[in-house]
């Protein structure tokens, strides 16, 4: 009690005492952090000293993993099983980061987003979970804005957990739970995974129940009232035959952004997951693991705010100046690190996802036999403000959303390392999202949108119902064949097909407003929501490849080169259709064609004084052919929508760097660096930069400008020095720890407007701390140095000229306790 009381005190950011409400709700907080933690310790007491047992190759993998990463220090052999067998990662000709369960403590990375901070090649953005986009070499979805989800466009990059492809990116912003190793793979990845993916792969491993009882257990308090704690328990049911294992965590922290006119706080985090597992071996050459998991997040989110104001080709009565002045309105603060809102409509997540899977393996001698089964779903509600304003423009936004998907994969890969190996599999998936979208204007709408030539009250209280339907079967065949025809020399080629079926279904329908038979009216209520109803489909297969050849130059020294060709299937348009000039929808923009993509890959991977230095340099050009991505609307005379589309032709060329360094038995070292040469080359049909709307022109030439979203430059350095340091009869090490991520400017939509490029910007993260065996205390502090930055950006619908953002998280400071058993 004496210990935690510190704590609320210490890491209490405005000092002093805590009571009321505020202080009840920590209290209640730190009530189920601590229990968490006392249930993972209890249970470890109670399993009391059992004999340990022998272990599979996946524990082996967790130690070795745990020993040293490519991104974090040198040492033992990294084993991965991204060609779905266990393997040296020096010995795969794949560009690839790894991150051991180990790493991940260490630099509290608790989810995708800060998993940024160590691989510098994948990008992520969230302004809310349901629009959550991630990329690699910069490639896989367009920008992220609250506005522009649109549920017919499929990730270029997949997102696995456990062998289980998840179909929706908005998965990927829920908490890491219980990992042992991710695995982030860069380029196309459809010979050896279920799921085609053209840009590349995050594949997720958590721990697995073992035969030993053991339990983990770590709390953390911190800045902005944060509590994160997790416990997870393991150990036999039937000697040998059944073990389980039990894990969760808890994650909340205060807002971050003030509302001054309701006086609360918003943007919090009030996150939970659960996850408990089987593992039964009957037999030694046989295995059944059955998981279940469920992840929650909920909060009062999201909001961006005030950023800037831009200038457009308007006219001066219908910029962001004279409207705001026309209702004598000023927003809160005009400096967006003050991360002040007064926003007045409802504002709040809830979204859950989870699933069951179940995966066999039978090792049948020369190969192993896997089935990995799966259901998975993904919940979604929520109240958005889309007007970002106090003004009573916007009045109503929600989209409820629930998706569900089936997956089946049947594979079979040969056993050990020889002069001829392989793996070859079928796939299916099924998945269906249904969403019912509720946008309703309110009585100051008609004035921003439309201008006050029209009546008051001609957009008070319309608004729009919708239902959509999106449906996607795909079926796949994949093999992928190493051939060692010399001793140092490996030839790898691989194949795939894959078809897919997709349905789509869009029905709205419009209501309220000012009654009117004015066909001017009418046709103002239109350009802003408008009926609409239409149906697309897309069959088509396609067939994908890669062939690679790697040849050793020593035992330690590993050249190679590639290439690949992937294919992603076409789109559905799920965000209502644009409209031509006469306001009516262009329906053959209902459905978007297949993106294509051809890359050219050389590198090489080095192992050095005994494994104490590795290092990892790779160089790649990839061209993308019917570049899928968000449009905004432009020709619309609000611009609130954005819809699927074709871009000619995109090209990502770059230059990657991993390493470790390990120098004796106390200090290490991790570093990552990319460089990436990301562009349009071929995009003479762009919708233009905010800064252009009101002109002539309703479309752009983007050819040759820089892809939206990505660094040019971006880098990572972590290290570590431990010092042996007694405490009486107790043997354990003080530590230090430092890690800095940096990346440069970059443009913050996919126009490239010169108003909407996010600075370049570099975080450093720290920690002190002293750890045994048993358990370990430390002190730390994220965004060390405060540093202010941006995470997303985006224009008010309306084109009014205000620019929103999402500032990044400021310092957190707080101390952190871990047990192991």
């Amino acid at each position: 009690m004496v210990f935690r009381d510190f704590v609320e005190d210490f890491v209490r950011p405005e000092g002093g005492c805590t009571s009321g409400s505020n202080g009840r709700h920590r209290r209640a907080l730190f009530q189920q952090a601590f229990s968490i933690l006392a249930l993972g310790t209890a249970l470890a007491g109670v399993s009391g000293a059992r004999p340990a047992k022998a272990r599979d190759a996946e524990a082996l993998l967790a130690d070795t993993a745990d020993a040293a990463s490519p991104t974090d220090s040198g040492g033992s052999p990294i084993l991965v099983t991204v060609r779905r067998r266990t393997e040296d990662s020096q010995k795969v000709p794949v560009a690839m980061s790894v991150v051991s369960a180990d790493t991940i403590t260490r630099t509290y990375t608790v989810n995708t987003r800060s998993l940024t901070e160590l691989v510098p090649t994948l990008a992520y953005s969230s302004p809310n979970p349901r629009n959550t986009t991630f990329k690699i070499r910069g490639l896989g979805a367009g920008v992220a804005a609250i506005s522009a989800g649109n549920d017919g466009l499929e990730p270029g990059v997949g997102f696995y957990v456990d062998q289980v492809y998840h179909a929706r990116p908005a998965t990927a912003s829920f908490d890491f739970s219980d990992v042992e190793q991710i695995e982030a793979l860069r380029g196309p990845q459809g010979t050896l995974f279920g799921k085609n993916t053209t840009a590349g792969a995050i594949n997720i491993t958590t721990r697995k129940p073992q035969f030993d009882w053991g339990a983990d257990g770590e709390l953390s308090l911190g800045s902005y009232d944060m509590v994160r704690a997790s416990a997870a328990v393991t150990g036999p049911l039937v000697d040998d035959t059944l073990a389980f294992r039990l894990s969760g965590l808890i994650n909340r922290r205060d807002g971050l952004v003030t509302n001054v006119r309701y006086g609360k706080k918003q943007n919090d985090i009030d996150n939970k997951a659960f996850r408990a597992q089987l593992l039964f071996k009957p037999a030694s050459n046989f295995s059944f693991r059955l998981i279940g998991d469920w992840s929650n997040v909920k909060g009062d989110c999201c909001v961006p705010v005030y950023w800037k104001v831009v200038p457009t080709l308007r006219s001066a009565s219908r910029q962001y100046a004279a409207l705001a002045a026309g209702q004598n309105y000023e927003v809160p603060s005009t400096n967006v690190y003050d991360r002040e809102t007064d926003i007045d409509s409802a504002l709040n997540v809830d979204t859950s996802e989870g699933g069951l899977s179940g995966t066999a393996e039978l090792d049948l001698g020369a190969v192993t036999l896997t089935s990995v089964s799966a259901w998975r779903f993904w919940k979604w509600d929520v109240n958005n403000d889309r007007d970002y304003t106090g003004l009573s423009i916007q009045t109503i936004q929600r989209i409820p959303s629930r998706h569900d998907q089936y997956s089946q994969e049947l594979r079979l890969a040969s056993n050990g390392h020889g002069k001829l190996e392989y793996v070859a599999g079928l796939y299916f998936l099924d998945q269906t999202i249904t969403a019912n979208q509720n946008t309703v204007y309110g009585p100051l709408a008609a004035y921003w949108l439309l201008g006050s030539t029209y009546p008051d009250n001609l957009l008070d209280g319309y608004g729009l119902t919708n239902h959509t339907k999106f449906t996607a079967k795909s079926y796949a065949i994949f093999g992928e064949v190493t051939w060692r025809p010399l001793p140092r020399l490996a030839v790898t080629g691989g194949i795939r097909y894959t078809y897919e079926d997709k349905d789509g279904s869009y029905n709205a329908t419009t209501s309220g407003g000012l009654e009117t038979t004015d066909a001017a009216l009418i046709a103002a209520k239109n350009s802003i929501l408008r009926a609409q109803s239409y149906t697309g489909h897309v069959g088509d297969g396609s067939a994908s490849g890669r062939v690679n050849l790697a040849y050793d130059l020593t035992d330690g020294i590993m050249v190679y080169a590639g290439y690949a060709q992937g294919q992603k299937s076409g789109g559905i348009n799920m965000a209502g259709l644009p409209v031509d000039t006469a306001g009516n929808p262009v329906l053959s923009k209902a459905v978007v064609g297949p993106e294509t993509h051809s890359s050219w890959e050389a590198g090489i991977k080095a192992r050095a004084f005994g494994g104490a230095l590795t290092v990892n340099v790779d160089a790649y050009h990839t061209d993308v052919t019917d570049f899928q991505a968000n449009t905004v609307d432009t020709v619309a005379p609000a611009a609130l929508r954005t819809y699927l589309s074709n871009i000619p032709k995109v090209r990502v060329q770059g230059v990657e760097l991993d390493g470790a360094l390990r120098i004796g038995m106390r200090f290490s070292l991790r570093f990552a660096g990319a460089y990436t040469d990301a562009k349009y080359v071929s995009y003479p049909k762009a919708p233009c930069p905010i800064e252009m709307v009101g002109g002539s022109s309703t479309v752009c030439d983007l050819s040759g400008k820089p892809l939206p979203g990505t660094s040019k430059w971006s880098g990572s350095v972590g290290g570590e020095y431990a010092l042996p340091v007694p405490v009486g009869p107790v043997s354990g090490d003080l530590y230090l720890r430092a890690d800095v991520s940096a990346k440069s400017r970059q443009y913050g939509d996919g126009s490239d407007s010169a108003y909407l490029i996010m600075p370049g910007y570099a975080l450093v993260n720290a920690s002190i701390g002293y750890r045994t065996g048993a358990w370990e205390v430390a002190l730390f502090a994220r965004n060390l140095f405060d540093r202010n930055y941006l995470e997303n950006v985006t224009a008010q619908t309306g084109n009014s000229g205000l620019i929103l953002a999402n500032p990044g998280e400021p310092r957190v400071v707080g101390v952190t306790l871990r047990l192991h058993h």
